[in-house]
């Protein structure tokens, strides 16, 4: 790690750290209280919760501003770890601040610090290397005008629109990103417009994709509240002008790809229950040696089971099949053309205030695969097991 990640890690650690330590609403004397808010970023499908009480100030015209954060750890273990990966480690999941404003028409909102990406069936990446290589230290960051209360545009690092699980490990139900996640991109450069109306909200985004910075992406989202306990939701998007761009963060065959997804949440009782299905396409490009079109098409079942206040047990099934054949030139979409794979994930997450603790055992299992392109220092493995225990305190 050079000294250069050390001195981000240190700092953002110690913004945290303080930012922890001061009370609550800072500008409010009287004793009582404060009201519980709940703050439209970061996005949190659940089981853990953000601090319904965060540190605020008022700002006057811009509004009341809100701050946050989250600070944790995470080990991992895993078996037939591919070449350049290690069998285990021990690393900072987040370290990040968020800030917002809550004023009209004007607002904004910063996430800054580290974080680790970890994604079932894919090689880990110390969240120093992460950050450096993927979104930097600002991953998230816009601002926002409110046109009415129905109507608003914000532009910057965006969250995409696209797909059913969040960037970030303690937005959603398990620690590790599903295999479906890696057809998606996570964080756009570009602007967004979002429309509401009822039970229905739509968005649109003109962005760089797979953080191209080549602005040729349009996206899409339209939700249905169909009842209290019932959404359901589609996205769609593509890039429109065919990018040569090819790097860890910009996969030249998924960037110049078009996706859909159709996605159902369901709430009842302690039950939360979340399937979706997923479908790619991905055209030619023979500077990149795609001579031929490639596809992918995914399902997977998500669900969340509520003990208590306290105690929450999530779980994950995934399957994904890929098309195309090297001798074709097609597209590589996932361990070799024509490449498939099913997952299982299982997360207990426990959570008293701002303290919280998870574990999660996984297990990822390919088959038609291209060696050197699956799992172990060969790249000839067909599986792989996964352990993960995750601690901190979100506030």
């Amino acid at each position: 790690m050079t000294s250069k990640n050390v001195f981000h890690i240190s700092a953002a650690l110690a913004l945290l750290g303080a930012m922890a330590a001061t009370p609550a609403q800072a500008d409010d004397y009287s004793g009582a209280a404060p009201a519980p808010v709940v703050l439209a970023a970061p996005v949190m499908s659940g089981p853990l919760k953000a601090d319904p009480n965060p540190w605020s100030f008022n700002a006057g015209q811009f509004g009341r501003i809100y701050a946050g954060g989250i600070a944790g750890v995470m080990g991992l273990s895993q078996d037939n770890s591919k070449a350049g990966d290690k069998n285990s480690h021990l690393d900072i999941a987040n370290a990040q601040a968020f800030i917002q404003s809550t004023g009209a028409p004007w607002g904004f909102y910063a996430q800054a610090g580290v974080y680790s990406l970890p994604a079932l069936g894919t090689s880990y990446l110390r969240a120093a290397k992460e950050t450096d290589d993927t979104y930097g230290l600002l991953p998230v960051g816009y601002i926002s005008y409110a046109a009415s209360n129905s109507l608003s545009v914000k532009a910057g690092k965006l969250p995409t629109l696209l797909g059913d699980e969040n960037t970030f490990t303690f937005q959603n139900m398990n620690i590790a990103r599903g295999l479906l996640w890696g057809q998606e991109n996570a964080i756009n450069r570009g602007v967004e417009g979002d429309y509401s109306a009822g039970p229905m909200a739509f968005a649109l985004s003109w962005n760089d994709g797979f953080y191209s910075n080549h602005y040729s992406w349009l996206t899409g989202r339209a939700t249905y509240n169909v009842g209290a306990n019932d959404v359901i939701a589609v996205d769609a998007g593509g890039n429109l002008v065919r990018t040569d761009v090819n790097r860890f963060e910009t996969p030249v065959a998924q960037n110049n790809s078009k996706s859909v997804d159709l996605m159902y949440t369901h709430t009842s009782g302690q039950w939360t229950l979340n399937p979706y299905i997923q479908y790619t396409y991905a055209g030619t490009n023979a500077s990149a040696g795609i001579d031929h079109t490639g596809s992918s098409f995914g399902a997977a079942f998500l669900a969340n089971y509520k003990f208590d206040a306290l105690l929450n047990i999530a779980g994950r099934a995934e399957y994904i099949s890929t098309t195309g054949n090297a001798a074709e030139k097609a597209p590589n979409l996932l361990y070799g053309q024509g490449s498939k794979a099913w997952s299982l994930t299982l997360t207990p997450t426990y959570q008293v205030g701002p303290v919280f603790a998870r574990a999660e055992a996984s297990y990822v299992h390919a088959s038609s695969i291209t060696a050197g392109d699956a799992f172990g220092s060969s790249g000839k493995d067909s599986a792989q097991a996964r352990m993960i225990f995750e601690t901190g305190l979100l506030f």
